[in-house]
Parts: C-alpha cells; sequence; structure tokens
C-alpha cells in the first residue's frame, strides 16, 4: 500500500544511519516494529501484580513431562 507521510528528513536520515538501513522504507518498517514491540511490552508489564497466580504450583515440575 502506497502512502506518502511528511517525515521529517533528518530524523528519518539519523535513523537511518543509525540502524544501518539502505533504505527509507526499509528504516521505517523496522522503527514501526520496535514501536509495536515496545507497546506490547509495556502492556504485559501493566499486567504485573495483576494477575493471581497459584503460590503452591510448581512451574519447575512442568518442564519434565513425559
Amino acid at each position: 500500500m502506497a502512502t506518502n507521510l511528511g517525515i521529517d528528513d533528518n530524523l528519518l536520515l539519523e535513523a537511518q544511519k543509525i540502524g544501518g538501513h539502505k533504505t527509507k522504507k526499509e528504516t521505517v518498517t523496522e522503527a514501526l516494529k520496535k514501536y509495536i514491540q515496545l507497546h506490547k511490552q509495556l502492556k504485559i508489564i501493566e499486567l504485573f501484580d495483576k494477575i493471581d497466580y497459584e503460590p503452591d504450583y510448581d512451574y519447575k515440575q512442568t518442564r519434565f513431562r513425559k
């Protein structure tokens, strides 16, 4: 899908240089992947202390299922 964006050229060129990307498209694609990854991680962090767990659960036992 072709999209026209008004991206700051200085930011894009700096990101391209730092990331070692050959094209602007590659740079933007990588930036979007990192953005998505970061926000998924933040959502997981928000769950800390909100999920109840069974104190007697032995997670090590499940590692050696036969």
